[in-house]
């Protein structure tokens, strides 16, 4: 990566700063430039001012549903190319959401596994449509 290149932006949105921390850690490494929100209606409003690469988006906020953040980032013609992870425990939802989503990481995650899915992504960010 050049000077003059930026990062990817790669929005977390979960409501457990421990788990934030740890999705945020990970895209990092892949290199993302990283935001956590803690929140689903702030994610709601800073998802209005950014266009990210990527958002890790925990389905149970206590403020919002995470499929609303979801149905808002899909229905936005400038959110067209967000790639979007869901992070959820339920696995019957999981099976659900899963054509919604890019990818469904199923909750307790491991820090290997997310570190791997980030690096996937950040290749599949950088090549040519």
């Amino acid at each position: 990566m050049t000077m003059n290149e930026t990062k990817p932006l790669g929005l977390v949105i979960e409501d457990s700063p421990a788990v934030a921390k740890m999705f945020a850690t990970a895209l990092a490494e892949a290199g993302f430039e990283t935001e956590i929100i803690l929140e689903g209606f702030t994610g709601q409003k800073r998802l209005a001012q950014q266009q990210p690469a990527i958002i890790i988006l925990d389905i149970h906020l206590p403020d919002i549903s995470g499929d609303v953040i979801l149905q808002q980032v899909r229905s936005d013609p400038r959110l067209a190319a967000t790639l979007v992870v869901l992070a959820t425990a339920d696995a019957n939802y999981a099976q659900h959401i899963q054509d919604e989503a890019d990818f469904v990481l199923l909750k307790p995650i491991s820090y290997a596994q997310l570190r791997q899915l980030a690096a996937r992504l950040q290749k599949a960010i950088r090549q040519p449509q």
